[in-house]
């Protein structure tokens, strides 16, 4: 009762106000008022500060920058074998499966089209037809920043403007086409196996998804698909390099063709992933 009673009142909130106030709160420099609230974080969400690489609070500005910490060197030991697929984030996996036919599974008796996710990407779409996906949500205490999960060609990136629900399980198993309503960052790869894509998608107070090559890419509710200039991207990425990250949680969205790669057996709803362990294996390694 309680699940559906935030979803619903979601329908009725100022998504984008809110989503600013918070954006705002989290980028205050006063010392005072940013310590209280790194702590206050700390506390309400149990964040594990001991793999942070700065002092905590005084090694931030802002709680913006707590947020999309970098961790310590080692913390997150990157799968270096050929054949591993890893994963991208710290999170807890919504879901992970196979794609049937062009139908990603979100919830019971709830799925969305890859033409829908992707939205003016239709060619890039049918590359992933029978392929498999891993959906993995980050709660506000993981790590937020966004990695390769295996190596590949940086060929195209598009912003796809949006709603702003959240994406927690609650909202995931009750608003219809979830992932393909909200605002979303597609980046697309190309390998000698084939392609894969990350989605990065926005939700409820995620201020923006950020890139080191593009910025920050603030939330807007309407307008055309935002095609980025790749002239000063990280063309050829490594399994482990940064791609982004997100001020504050969402969820990413991994594909893959058929006959890309094979999840783990453990790889399933609500299992817990770091980044840099290996999810997957590539077929025919």
């Amino acid at each position: 009762m309680l699940a559906r009673l935030f979803v619903l009142l979601q329908y009725v909130l100022p998504r984008y106000w809110l989503t600013s106030l918070i954006y705002r709160v989290a980028r205050v420099r006063n010392v005072a008022v940013k310590d209280f609230l790194i702590r206050r974080f700390i506390k309400l969400y149990d964040v594990n500060i001991d793999e942070v690489k700065l002092e905590v609070p005084a090694g931030f500005e802002t709680l913006n920058a707590f947020f999309i910490r970098e961790l310590g060197d080692g913390v997150r030991p990157v799968d270096r074998k050929a054949s591993a697929v890893v994963s991208p984030v710290d999170g807890i996996v919504s879901s992970a499966g196979k794609i049937d036919g062009n139908r990603i599974f979100q919830a019971k008796g709830l799925d969305y089209s890859l033409e829908d996710l992707l939205a003016t990407d239709l060619q890039q779409a049918r590359r992933f037809v029978d392929g498999a996906y891993a959906t993995i949500y980050l709660a506000p205490y993981n790590y937020h920043r966004v990695h390769a999960p295996c190596d590949g060609r940086l060929t195209a990136a598009h912003y796809i403007p949006g709603d702003l629900f959240s994406v927690n399980t609650a909202t995931a198993a009750n608003v219809r086409g979830l992932f393909r309503r909200n605002e979303r960052l597609a980046l697309h790869f190309e390998t000698d196996r084939g392609p894969w894509s990350l989605i990065f998608i926005g939700a409820l107070n995620v201020g923006s998804i950020s890139t080191p090559w593009s910025g920050e890419v603030r939330p807007r509710k309407s307008g055309v698909v935002e095609t980025f200039y790749l002239d000063d991207a990280p063309r050829d990425v490594q399994k482990g390099d940064l791609l982004g990250w997100f001020n504050m949680g969402s969820t990413v969205i991994l594909l893959t063709p058929a006959r890309y790669c094979e999840w783990n057996d453990a790889l399933v709803a609500d299992a817990t992933v770091q980044m840099g362990e290996r999810i997957g294996t590539t077929t025919g390694s």
